[in-house]
């Protein structure tokens, strides 16, 4: 079955060997990862997802998703495999395992966190049923023999005509850019840091301060932002991701289907107390994450993939692309993302550590917010090693008395996507 590509069309053309367009999940079990049973385990969840056993090939001058029989490669190695590739058995999906991890690697013009989470939910449920000889519960799992909806196929954008007409609303003004404020134009060592807070704990600080986990990251963080350039002209302006299935009444479709909703730190706001800011961002996110705003956001990506369409050669996509992208990360200071407690189900009792990576955006920081075992993990991913953000955000959890454990510093390593212009 082909599947033309049209959402994952921006996403296509903006990854770079530099930044591939990428999510890398890396969960750390309890034990050691057994490689026949993962084999199996991995055999299994792709049966259930045919939509991800796919090739990309160019048909008549615009690329599509073939289906591709071939196996879903795993590696004995966290380095994993370039996408697309002769090595990934040209899928653009991979699995890797090494000591106690198991890794997932997936192209994020195909899915999204909230995809991305039904694969490894399924995965967890075959791998650790016969891991650990246990008969786990299947609500909430998808699993293989189970008729899979046409709703998890088709995609809820590309031919919707009823999309409302975005408002034409000034151009945003430019935000705060973090690398040229703090002086980090040489420094492009990319850099995972990971933090472990309580769930219970930071939940309850939320619940204190009328804040959720993704609004009151996004508040900490512009707030540790204002501390270090107090004088700064240009505007403190967070992006918070944003589901859009709801907006589209399709809550089972497996797109990359990401919005963004825009958080200012205004100056008028930097003397209020915590409380009264959670409240304030959590306005701005309540005003823009309503259908109508969502779907205009909707109707503005839809107008961007067309355009990018439209164009014949892949060098013209490509100049398109990398201007609109330009243009987006000139008006966002950093990125933050939540996508949900994980509810990884019973399978949960076996994982040590979660981490969920991705490439960090243009403006070079992303925070990823992870909820799995009774803890949240974020994610600082920087395209600069210096913990200056890193460190500022951490002392706004100690000067709030949030307990937090830096867990660990890595090389925020992601395999290339090979893809036919860069071959």
């Amino acid at each position: 079955m082909e599947q033309k590509l049209f959402t994952e069309l921006r996403p296509l053309y903006v990854t770079t060997k530099e930044s591939p367009n990428e999510i890398r999940i890396r969960i750390r079990m309890r034990d050691l990862i057994d490689p026949e049973i993962l084999r199996r385990a991995v055999d299994m969840t792709m049966k259930r997802y045919p939509y991800f056993r796919v090739e990309l090939q160019k048909k008549e001058g615009r690329y599509i998703f073939a289906e591709n029989h071939r196996p879903v490669v795993i590696t004995d190695s966290l380095h994993g495999v370039d996408l697309n590739s002769e090595d990934s058995n040209y899928h653009m999906i991979a699995f890797c395992r090494k000591d106690n991890w198991i890794v997932l690697d997936v192209f994020h013009g195909m899915t999204d966190g909230t995809g991305a989470y039904e694969v490894v939910r399924t995965l967890l449920y075959y791998y650790c049923s016969e891991r650990y000889n246990v008969k786990l519960k299947e609500e909430g799992i998808r699993l293989v023999g189970e008729e899979i909806p046409e709703e998890e196929w088709i995609d809820p954008v590309a031919n919707r005509t009823d999309l409302p007409i975005p408002k034409q609303n000034e151009l945003m003004s430019d935000a705060l850019n973090l690398i040229a404020s703090a002086g980090l134009e040489e420094d492009h060592c990319r850099t995972a840091y990971s933090i472990a807070i309580s769930e219970s704990e930071f939940m309850r600080f939320n619940l204190d301060n009328d804040g959720s986990p993704g609004t009151m990251v996004s508040l900490l963080l512009s707030r540790a932002i204002s501390k270090l350039f107090p004088e700064a002209e240009n505007v403190i302006r967070i992006a918070l991701c944003l589901n859009q299935r709801k907006a589209l009444h399709a809550p089972l479709a497996h797109q990359s289907l990401v919005g963004g909703v825009m958080q200012e730190y205004k100056d008028k706001m930097r003397d209020w107390p915590l409380e009264m800011q959670g409240t304030a961002y959590r306005g701005m996110v309540f005003a823009q994450a309503q259908e109508e705003n969502v779907l205009m956001g909707v109707a503005s990506i839809k107008g961007l993939n067309g355009m990018i369409l439209s164009k014949e050669s892949d060098t013209e996509r490509l100049g398109i692309a990398s201007y609109i992208n330009s243009l987006a990360s000139r008006v966002v200071t950093a990125t933050v993302s939540y996508v949900g407690k994980a509810d990884y189900k019973e399978a949960e009792q076996y994982i040590r550590d979660f981490r969920l990576w991705t490439s960090s955006s243009g403006n070079g920081l992303l925070v990823e917010i992870s909820a799995v075992n009774g803890r949240f993990t974020l994610d600082f991913l920087q395209t600069f090693s210096n913990p200056i953000f890193v460190n500022a955000f951490l002392k706004e959890l100690e000067e709030n008395g949030i307990v937090y454990d830096l867990q660990d510093v890595n090389e925020l390593e992601l395999p290339n996507i090979q893809l036919p212009w860069t071959m």
